[in-house]
């Protein structure tokens, strides 16, 4: 097994991370952004809109970090813990993957994007986007630890990454204490491993 990505990347995070909750062994191949691998061939061949995390599992070759999450939690998670089978439980996760890819892509993700990468991004808009998430977040997560249900699911690890990191791209999490909770419950997973911060004082611990 094979995870296309860089450390750096929230989404291919999500990935890696969730290859080693479930101890699956694979490869963590670099793809070399600054030169534009991923937007050139072979890399195109495996995703043809060009972005990471790439996942290849013999035969199969799947983009979108979340839909890998589905893939490893289908495939390899016998307990149906991570993703469930039952209608209202697997619709709480499919919700929070819904987040990560909208809200979460669009707030605390955009919002590092530009502090960390330059990115074209209005900061700002980022900012007000991720605070809003996080003001919905805090509510709902009072009196829980988990997200989707009573137990960690691919909704936790969907949304950890640049939630986690948020301070990096200008968002505190000091206003949060039930989000900062649930990021210690993550964090506290046998097989946790984190993503590195980028920048001093800014590591996810301080928030």
């Amino acid at each position: 097994m094979k995870l296309y990505g860089i450390p750096l990347s929230g989404h291919a995070h999500r990935a890696h991370l969730f290859l080693k909750l479930l101890n699956l062994p694979h490869e963590y191949v670099q793809v070399n952004l600054a030169a534009g691998e991923h937007k050139q061939q072979p890399f195109l061949s495996m995703n043809p809109f060009g972005e990471i995390p790439v996942l290849q599992d013999g035969d199969v070759t799947l983009a979108d970090s979340n839909a890998i999450l589905v893939y490893l939690a289908a495939k390899y998670d016998d307990s149906g813990r991570w993703l469930p089978r039952e209608p209202v439980a697997a619709a709480k996760v499919q919700r929070w993957l819904s987040v990560a890819a909208g809200k979460i892509a669009y707030g605390p993700a955009a919002a590092r994007l530009v502090t960390v990468f330059n990115a074209p991004r209005d900061h700002e808009t980022a900012k007000t986007i991720a605070a809003h998430l996080f003001d919905v977040m805090e509510q709902e997560l009072q009196g829980r630890h988990w997200l989707a249900g009573e137990h960690a699911t691919i909704a936790d690890i969907a949304g950890y990454s640049y939630i986690a990191h948020a301070p990096e791209g200008g968002v505190s999490l000091k206003p949060y204490p039930n989000i900062r909770a649930w990021l210690d419950n993550v964090r506290a997973l046998p097989g946790f491993v984190g993503m590195p911060a980028t920048q001093a004082g800014l590591a996810p611990e301080a928030v």
